[in-house]
């Protein structure tokens, strides 16, 4: 059966209008009742932000109301997303506005089963104090490794010699791809001050 494009609208027309009918919805109060529903947004607060998930740094504008986040969406003057937004950026207001969202950091101590709620400055003042306990408990001032010396004869000779490194090998850090350069270039350095040697970052894993 061969059918047009103009036969096809026709049919699917038909079958639009044939499934309101049957539904006994009426067109003009359908188009009513859409017109009368709130806008979301009405009384909102408008921000402009960037998109925490990856290094690509797409532009978003929020709105807000009492404190929450109401919707988001693409910022069409942002230069690099230029208004568009990838499906983790869409799905942004579910992400915040989730009861199962943790706003506190969890422990769970040594040998326990399960996991308590701490607070910020707690958490950040253990990870401070087991970095520094590991890094003094490894931090290596030399270490050896062969190298090939040339002999008075001529010849070469792998030897054993000290290196001064300066540095941890039991502390390794991997980077967010939500982080800007300037962010980036701050956590190389301290990073670096600390003697790592293995320094990841998500977008190359």
């Amino acid at each position: 059966m061969s059918l047009s494009r103009r036969d096809f609208l026709k049919v699917s027309g038909g079958t639009v209008a044939a499934g309101v009918m049957s539904a006994g919805v009426d067109a003009g109060e359908a188009a009513v009742a859409t017109e009368e529903k709130e806008v979301r947004t009405k009384g909102s607060q408008e921000t402009k932000s960037i998109c925490p998930y990856c290094s690509v740094g797409c532009g978003i504008i929020v709105q807000t109301r009492d404190g929450k986040l109401v919707n988001a969406e693409g910022d069409p003057d942002h230069p690099i997303s230029e208004g568009t937004l990838c499906s983790k950026g869409q799905s942004l207001p579910q992400i915040v506005n989730n009861p199962l969202r943790l706003t506190k950091p969890k422990y769970r101590a040594p040998g326990s089963t399960e996991w308590k709620e701490v607070e910020w400055g707690w958490a950040l003042d253990e990870i401070a104090k087991r970095v520094k306990k590991t890094r003094d408990k490894t931090f290596k001032l030399t270490s050896k490794s062969k190298v090939k010396e040339k002999q008075p004869d001529g010849t070469e000779k792998e030897v054993l010699k000290d290196f001064t490194v300066n540095r941890t090998d039991a502390i390794a850090h991997v980077g967010s791809a939500a982080l800007d350069n300037e962010e980036c270039y701050m956590l190389q350095k301290l990073l670096r001050s600390w003697g790592l040697v293995y320094i990841e970052h998500q977008a190359r894993i």
